[in-house]
């Protein structure tokens, strides 16, 4: 029986009936309008969710960019839709279509998606997605299960003091944007051998190495995974990242344990939310 998956998202909503590990139907559409009502948008959200849903379905998984209580399926205060303040999803969904439903944050779900990939005979003790885009996401997955921690902000590293900022600041795109460079012009320069846009690179990596290692402070695991748009850019800011960590993380053999992978498809967060 097949699961469905949904990533809610500010700009679109992405839908996928998942069965063996794989997406076997699957729809993208707008995402909620900021003037939309909290009924709604739940209206809305059931009207895709039927466009896929079949008899047989035997479980709906949300992500969705907020705080959760994963044990009741309420969401609190979603960023870019409005109406969410607090919204008892689970509860609404499961009496809509008569199935179990689990909700969880977006990057949760992300990193949950990220463990489906590796092969059964080698999945990760304990797996670190980091996704790079707008922001800095964090989700945790140990011994194949995800720790949400009390308020499902286990992963919230990006929000510790870092420079005059936070590591959010010099990690995501806000650190192009800070320097006057949109993060894809500055992809393109560097691919061009533009010498400031690979300084610019440079720089990030060190960043991200103060990232990372702090990552490695906290959870200590055997595998890393960036995702996200940026982390198409790793060739850029690798060995800048990589020599950072050398350099300022104390406990080398972790270092030398350590796998860090790049995970950049698509269809990840719907692939995670059918598997929370």
């Amino acid at each position: 029986m097949a699961t469905l998956g949904i990533d809610i998202g500010g700009t679109n909503l992405s839908l996928g009936l998942v069965d063996d590990g794989r997406i076997i139907q699957e729809i993208h559409t707008p995402s909620f309008r900021p003037e939309m009502t909290l009924e709604e948008t739940l209206e809305y959200l059931a009207a895709q969710i039927e466009k896929v849903f079949r008899a047989g379905t035997k479980k709906i998984g949300l992500g969705v960019p907020s705080v959760v209580d994963v044990q009741q399926g309420i969401v609190y205060d979603t960023q870019n839709i409005p109406s969410w303040t607090e919204v008892p999803l689970k509860e609404h969904l499961e009496k809509r279509f008569g199935v179990p439903v689990a909700v969880n944050n977006d990057a949760n779900c992300f990193a949950m998606g990220v463990y489906g990939t590796y092969p059964a005979d080698a999945k990760p003790e304990t797996l670190v997605v980091v996704t790079l885009g707008t922001g800095v996401g964090m989700g945790i997955v140990n011994e194949g299960k995800l720790f949400c921690g009390a308020n499902c902000g286990a992963g919230e590293l990006g929000c510790l003091p870092f420079k005059d900022g936070i590591l959010e600041d010099y990690c995501s795109k806000k650190f192009f944007t800070g320097a006057g460079w949109d993060s894809r012009d500055a992809a393109e320069k560097a691919k061009e051998g533009d010498p400031d846009a690979l300084l610019l690179f440079d720089e990030f990596g060190q960043n991200m190495g103060a990232l990372l290692c702090t990552v490695m402070y906290a959870y200590d695991p055997t595998h890393i995974a960036l995702a996200g748009g940026i982390a198409n850019n790793y060739p850029f800011f690798r060995q800048a990242m990589e020599e950072y960590i050398r350099a300022n993380f104390p406990y080398r053999k972790a270092v030398e344990r350590l796998t860090l992978d790049i995970c950049t498809d698509d269809n990840i967060p719907v692939l995670g939310a059918s598997l929370i």
